[in-house]
């Protein structure tokens, strides 16, 4: 359609004619001459229809996005804004784009250690930060129980917590900071996206050692891991403790102990990024800095007697980003399931 305005090509068919220039589309004039019309539109003005009316339809669609992505995140997640995208958005520097550093930079200040205490003992181990004025995902297993939460931001400030919902069955929390505000906020994936091979880092406080970074791939997806539900053995073996490794279930077999009678079975991410006891709640992040998983089980090698000797060997488990983005009004409403 642009070629017919192309300089030197138009032709007017009413040149010479004592009457306005009529678009083609329009019915055929009147047997007698009309008098002119006293804003007829001109060639330069036709010129220009095209191209405006593009640029109109391309802000229609754009509003059209934009107003579709809003309401779903709304759906997703309740009246608190939760930064949410596809894998495709960039929250590391273009500087920086596809390093692990990079990742690290930009990811680090959202994640966060947790100390979780109870009667029955006590554990640690990570969340990430959704919300500025600091709600927390991190794993069930992790608070299970808890009478009282502490938790430690990158920068190293302290704050208290309580638990606002618990879903046992995906093995999740969600707990808020009380007195915080204006934290850094990580953004979620979509982990529908994420395919083997798919470079992956890991971060969280494996230990007690806050902000720990390692590196891998995604090695399998879908793996169908069973964990825990029993808060009291959620405690007893807690992260970061003798003998602490979080037990669960793959393929019919119990790895880092006995998962006790009460479980509970999800999809999981594998990752061969290092995991260790600590990392349970911490965040799985695609090289673009998008947050795609929780981590929460990894396999100790046969016969570790105590989280020293159990080293990560490469096969960790994470919780789709999707899963908990699903979940989250259900946490938000105070679920205690």
């Amino acid at each position: 359609m642009t070629e017919s305005f192309r300089s030197g090509e138009y032709q007017n068919p009413y040149e010479g004619q004592q009457q306005a220039p009529v678009n083609p589309e329009w019915p055929p004039p009147p047997a007698h001459a009309p008098a002119p019309a006293p804003h007829a539109p001109n060639a330069s003005m036709k010129r220009r229809r095209g191209p405006v009316a593009l640029l109109a339809a391309v802000a229609i669609v754009a509003a059209a996005i934009g107003g579709g992505t809003a309401y779903g995140i709304q759906e997703l997640t309740g009246n608190d804004t939760v930064a949410s995208s596809s894998t495709s958005t960039n929250v590391v520097p273009s500087s920086q784009k596809g390093t692990v550093s990079g990742v690290a930079k930009a990811v680090s200040p959202s994640i966060v250690e947790i100390s979780a205490d109870s009667n029955a003992g006590s554990s640690t181990g990570s969340g990430v930060i959704i919300t500025g004025d600091g709600e927390i995902i991190t794993n069930n297993h992790v608070v299970a129980g808890a009478s009282q939460i502490k938790v430690t931001t990158d920068d190293g400030k302290s704050y208290t917590a309580k638990v606002v919902g618990t879903d046992s069955k995906k093995d999740l929390a969600l707990i808020k900071l009380e007195n915080a505000s204006g934290l850094k906020t990580a953004t979620l994936g979509d982990s529908a996206g994420v395919g083997v091979g798919d470079q992956v880092v890991a971060i969280g406080s494996p230990e007690g050692l806050t902000g720990t970074v390692t590196s891998g791939i995604i090695s399998a997806l879908d793996r169908d891991v069973t964990v825990s539900t029993d808060e009291s053995q959620g405690q007893e073996q807690g992260q970061g403790q003798q003998g602490g490794e979080w037990p669960f279930e793959f393929g019919g077999r119990e790895f880092n102990g006995d998962t006790g009678s009460d479980t509970t079975t999800y999809k999981a991410l594998q990752t061969d990024a290092s995991l260790n006891p600590g990392n349970s709640g911490g965040a799985l992040i695609d090289m673009n800095g998008n947050i795609i998983g929780i981590n929460s089980a990894m396999y100790s090698a046969a016969g570790a007697s105590s989280s020293a000797a159990a080293g990560s060997v490469g096969l960790g488990f994470a919780i789709p980003i999707n899963t908990v983005k699903a979940d989250l009004a259900t946490l938000r409403a105070g679920s205690t399931e």
